[in-house]
């Protein structure tokens, strides 16, 4: 096991909680629902500050549009490369404070009460907890808006996704996070960089110590000053899970909840219970991955989270026929 009982528990709670949230906001702002196992337009709110995502008309544009969304996260990807590698430190905050500020007003807009100036509140809100995030490094206040960024930046891909092209986007991810994880090194580069400069990291972040350095501690407690205890250097644990191992999963299930498709005459169709199987399957994947992977080795955990979506996506789609 990766890292103990406890500290397991807590980053899988913590991805399932996302998961939840995510799928509320998503579909707080889905212009399509399935009603009757019927896909039905309804009226929804807008993205907040101007955002819009592009009009889907024809089942084609999901296909036009997506080379440019590739495009898209393959610039994003090559930018935070090029910036952490000659480590343009305020540029990075800059780009993380927007982001975040951005990701947390979409997710809190769709959980407040809708009052008036509701997206100047939500600003209100979102700009000291980004504030704190990126710049001063609160642990309770960085686990926490991870919570609600994750959905925020869903609830603008999802739109311009369908079942096929969320798949295709699955494997590519995951034979990215393969490539950058256990041939380049690129991935565990840019944490310890976000960790050790930045003092920012994209996803879920729980510091601890082993059992053998908390007995270390009781018994320096009993001989040293609290001024002596500073001094001393401790060792702790990190236990991380990346931002992007969040995020598609969430993407997927709301992909789902707005899908129906019929492939070799038969009739999938998605909702509410079929995304569950979306998020029970990438949970059970991060589960295996979390039980199964050696101390001091580092991971990919998207093929091992997208494995368990496909295998979600098809035991309820057999339940289905």
């Amino acid at each position: 096991m990766k890292h103990n009982l406890k500290i397991t528990f807590v980053l899988l709670a913590m991805f399932v909680l996302t998961q939840f949230i995510g799928l509320y906001v998503v579909d707080y702002y889905s212009p399509i629902k399935i009603s009757d196992g019927n896909l039905v337009n309804v009226s929804s709110p807008d993205l907040p500050f101007g955002l819009e995502t592009p009009e889907i008309k024809e089942e084609s544009d999901f296909y036009k549009l997506f080379p440019s969304l590739i495009l898209a996260f393959v610039i994003a990807i090559c930018l935070l490369f090029f910036l952490t590698k000659f480590k343009v430190e305020f540029i990075l905050k800059l780009w993380f404070f927007i982001v975040v500020t951005i990701a947390l007003s979409i997710s809190l807009i769709s959980v407040l009460p809708k009052l008036k100036y509701l997206t100047l509140m939500v600003l209100v809100i979102a700009l000291p907890l980004a504030f704190i995030k990126i710049y001063k490094r609160g642990f309770l206040v960085h686990n926490i808006t991870e919570l609600f960024i994750y959905p925020g930046i869903a609830a603008v891909f999802v739109p311009i996704l369908n079942i096929y092209t969320i798949i295709i986007l699955l494997i590519i991810i995951s034979i990215y996070d393969m490539w950058a994880v256990w041939h380049s090194g690129i991935m565990q580069k840019m944490a310890k960089y976000q960790i050790n400069k930045l003092n920012v990291f994209s996803g879920f972040f729980v510091p601890y110590v082993s059992k053998k350095v908390r007995l270390k501690l009781k018994k320096m407690k009993k001989t040293l000053t609290k001024s002596q205890l500073k001094k001393k250097k401790i060792k702790v644990n990190v236990a991380i899970l990346g931002g992007g191992d969040v995020i598609f999963p969430i993407i997927t299930a709301g992909v789902i909840l707005k899908t129906k498709i019929t492939l070799f005459g038969l009739q999938f169709v998605g909702g509410f219970i079929p995304a569950l199987f979306v998020i029970a399957g990438a949970t059970l994947g991060l589960s295996w991955l979390f039980f199964f992977a050696e101390k001091k080795k580092f991971y990919p955990a998207m093929p091992f989270i997208t494995a368990g979506i496909f295998l979600g996506i098809l035991i309820n789609w057999a339940l289905q026929i």
